[in-house]
């Protein structure tokens, strides 16, 4: 059998499963550490409350290995592959080393769908790439569901200090269901528009929309002109109307746009586009300035469900 992109050659994508903190820090630190000592560049995003546990283990190191806050670099998971591939190209010609962390116990449902799609599509942004990739786990506070799909995101496992191939991993073109199905049924209380050639209705609902749910006025204008982007698509490339639904809570609006356009760029909006590049403009875009972007797409059309938060800070990025 054909070895897959993520095991193959000079690329690793590990999953980590850890229960204690001593046992992370000791094991990210030694990971990182042995990349130091051997004059690899090294980075490490993890939430917040990790990073120290990481610095101290790894002592005098720690001034050689960049880090960052997972909960600012990927709140949003489409964000994290453009920052390691920013990090990959800068040391061009280099063995990299990245931990990166995306899966924490507090997130949301819809973020955890995106943070495991993220996880098995590492496998196809790095393909090739001179470059180890090493996920922690915390199997002490992450729901058994979450375990189950970090085995079939990552072909390498590492675990209880014993390491091996994953006999679940679905390979570099497989995704979990948690992240593969249809995009679970919208509530309700749903505003329904259908457009066909006038956004200027569209731009007015989602601006009303994210008016009346309480959005700044900076963040309103983001969400109309991501809705706006992906509204344009459907005109430009669909002979038939498209669907806009709009819902909010007291947490976050949502805006769906649904078309009968099929996307089959696995990657798209989560690697920035070369200036020249046909395509992929607006979906980066469209990631770059919600909070949340989930995208399915498959012979019945595309359906692109945008979330901001209402009172969010702006992340770092």
């Amino acid at each position: 059998m054909a070895e897959s992109p993520a095991t193959a050659g000079l690329f690793r994508h590990v999953g980590f499963f850890y229960r204690t903190a001593e046992e992370y820090a000791t094991t990210v630190a030694t990971f990182l550490g042995e990349g130091v000592a051997a004059g690899e560049p090294a980075f490490a995003a993890v939430p917040a409350g990790q990073l120290s546990l990481v610095a101290d283990a790894l002592g005098g190191d720690a001034r050689r290995v960049e880090f960052a806050d997972m909960t600012e670099m990927g709140r949003n998971p489409a964000w994290i592959i453009p920052r390691v591939q920013a990090f990959v190209d800068l040391h061009a010609g280099q063995h990299v080393r990245y931990v990166g962390e995306p899966i924490w116990a507090s997130r949301g449902p819809a973020e955890l769908r995106e943070a495991t799609r993220h996880e098995a599509l590492i496998n196809l942004a790095f393909a090739g790439a001179d470059a180890e990739v090493l996920c922690p786990y915390d199997t002490t506070r992450l729901g058994q569901a979450v375990i189950t799909d970090a085995r079939r995101t990552h072909p390498l496992l590492l675990s209880d200090g014993g390491a091996g191939r994953s006999a679940e991993y679905a390979g570099p073109f497989g995704l979990p269901s948690s992240c593969g199905a249809p995009l679970p049924a919208r509530p309700d209380a749903v505003m329904i528009h259908t457009y066909r050639n006038d956004l200027s209705r569209v731009r007015a609902l989602v601006l009303n929309g994210a008016r009346a749910a309480g959005l700044p006025d900076e963040r309103a204008n983001d969400l109309v002109l991501a809705v706006s982007e992906v509204a344009a698509n459907t005109l430009r490339h669909t002979p038939s109307s498209g669907t806009l639904a709009i819902w909010h809570d007291p947490h976050e609006i949502v805006c769906e746009v649904h078309d009968a356009g099929v996307i089959t760029d696995p990657l798209v909006g989560r690697r920035r586009p070369a200036p020249d590049a046909l395509g992929g403009h607006g979906l980066w875009l469209v990631h770059q300035v919600c909070d949340l972007v989930e995208l399915r797409s498959d012979d019945s059309g595309t359906t692109v469900r945008m979330h901001m938060a209402i009172r969010a800070p702006r992340p770092l990025r």
